[in-house]
């Protein structure tokens, strides 16, 4: 039999560090309590191909484009640069407002009685005495309880004044203007009871009126009581306009016939 010491180098040449004879051998030592005891099983070991592959890497570009500063500038180099914009921008001249083409028309001044007339001339001419317009006027004249030859008062009033140059002659230049002009004839001829504004010219620049100001008294400063009506052409134009007018004419009449009754 070997030797216990023999037995031993055997066993370290062959790297085996423990191990256990199904038989008490003869002159061998005790073996050792912890030696009977049955190895735990070692945990299973995932395979190295079942393990969760990293995702790929993007391929890094060989060479890369120089990196541009970006400069920051500070709160006070801010102020400065932008000190001088606003300098210049207070002292650049305000946009000028949008200047109106100025208006056209032609507007005749007339007196009937107790009652003046401003009158759009259709045709830019004076009214004559066989003119529908004309002869419509004084079938309006005649139901108003007016005289039916109104008088000419100054001449007719055309705008634009000038046909050019840089005077300003908008719709409130043009207002302005037709509001002195029947104020100045009415001062010279006495004063009126009622101001007829016939025609959308007139009910626009002497009344300061529009569209919805037809067949209703309007006043006017420095012209006082004002009664605005549709245009001569247009009441040829549209005959169903007259009756709306004779129904108005009828509220306001009584006005200028007091005065005539007086």
């Amino acid at each position: 039999m070997i030797e216990e010491a023999r037995r031993r180098a055997y066993l370290g040449a062959m790297q085996v560090a423990s191990w256990l004879p199904r038989v008490a051998l003869p002159f061998a030592a005790p073996s050792r309590p912890e030696l009977l005891q049955a190895p735990e099983q070692p945990e299973a070991e995932v395979p190295a191909s079942a393990a969760p592959s990293a995702p790929p890497q993007q391929a890094q570009p060989t060479a890369s484009r120089p990196a541009i500063p970006v400069i920051v500038p500070r709160p006070a180099a801010q102020a400065r640069a932008t000190a001088p914009e606003a300098e210049a921008e207070a002292q650049a001249p305000a946009p000028r407002a949008p200047v109106e083409a100025p208006p056209r028309f032609a507007l005749q001044l007339l007196r009937a009685g107790a009652c003046a007339l401003l009158v759009e001339l259709p045709t830019g001419e004076p009214l004559a005495s066989r003119d529908p317009a004309y002869l419509l006027l004084k079938d309006l004249l005649r139901a108003a309880g007016l005289p039916d030859s109104p008088q000419l008062i100054g001449e007719p009033v055309r705008w634009p004044l000038l046909a050019g140059g840089s005077l300003d002659q908008g719709p409130q230049a043009a207002r302005e203007f037709v509001q002195g002009f029947v104020a100045a004839r009415l001062e010279e001829s006495g004063p009126c009871t009622c101001l007829w504004l016939v025609g959308r010219p007139a009910v626009r620049f002497a009344g300061e009126g529009d569209e919805e100001s037809l067949y209703r008294e309007l006043q006017v400063e420095e012209l006082g009581v004002a009664w605005a009506i549709p245009g001569l052409e247009r009441l040829i134009e549209e005959p169903a306009r007259k009756a709306e007018l004779w129904r108005a004419m009828r509220r306001v009449r009584q006005r200028w016939m007091s005065q005539n009754q007086a």
